[in-house]
């Protein structure tokens, strides 16, 4: 059995057929699913999924490049949110310097007040990191998100910083990107971190692995991530899938 711990099946790229994409899903082994919420329409659709389908669980939470968005109201109505049974997480939240939507210091702020939300709320948080490493790492340690852990969604740096991160107890989680040829990185982490440390996921629509690159991705592919991650690590790929399932199950407190 496979989790796809980070799907988007609230994009927009599925309203037509997302009940056939969920049926490959479940087709090719992948018996549950976590969809992302990131914005007010996004949450509201990941919440929805989440209840017409015991197998589909929601995050919820404000994306870093829309951070300048995000009202205290929003905040609040996450929150509430965060008692429902089926909602797993608080995220996609973080910093992303490559889009400049949303200046540094708001990114920072509402960064800080979800790590704060997610610890009042004892849920893990899930970071969305692109060109800003340090100042990542930098805010977890100041606001001690040790205490609900969480999870370094489609890990893209270091073996290094992977094992701060780990440290602070965040689990590291592969996406799409360590099928690609040249994605030294992701390969690295890939072959030299611990399993008990690793996650699989999509982040589809985007990312899709090798060999669909250029097409819609979809949490059916997240086996190809897992087979990689395998063949870097001498593993069947039944041990990663067992793994990764096992240490999405606890991060998440899914109990079957």
């Amino acid at each position: 059995m496979y989790i796809d711990t980070h799907v988007h099946l609230n994009a927009n790229q599925y309203e037509e057929d997302v009940k056939e994409v969920i049926e490959r899903a479940l087709e090719a082994n992948v018996k549950k699913m976590v969809v992302v919420g990131f914005d007010r329409i996004t949450i509201e659709k990941a919440m929805e999924l989440a209840e017409n389908y015991p197998f589909i669980y929601a995050v919820v939470g404000w994306h870093p490049v829309d951070a300048i968005d995000c009202t205290d109201e929003d905040l609040k109505w996450i929150e509430t949110l965060a008692a429902h049974p089926k909602v797993v997480g608080i995220g996609e939240t973080g910093l992303d310097y490559y889009w400049d939507k949303s200046p540094k210091d708001i990114q920072q702020e509402l960064f800080r007040k979800q790590i704060r939300l997610a610890q009042k709320v004892n849920l893990p948080i899930i970071i969305h990191n692109r060109d800003a490493t340090g100042d990542v790492v930098r805010i977890l340690k100041e606001e001690d998100a040790r205490i609900t852990g969480g999870i370094m969604h489609c890990y893209g740096g270091s073996v290094e910083t992977a094992k701060e991160c780990i440290d602070m107890n965040f689990l590291i989680s592969l996406g799409g990107p360590v099928t690609f040829k040249n994605a030294k990185m992701p390969k690295q982490v890939a072959t030299e971190i611990s399993l008990d440390h690793l996650l699989i996921e999509t982040d589809a629509p985007y990312l899709t692995p090798h060999p669909y690159r250029g097409k819609r991705n979809e949490p059916a592919l997240v086996t190809l991530v897992a087979e990689e991650i395998a063949h870097l690590k001498g593993l069947s790929v039944e041990e990663v899938a067992k793994r990764t399932t096992e240490n999405a199950m606890k991060i998440f407190r899914i109990s079957e």
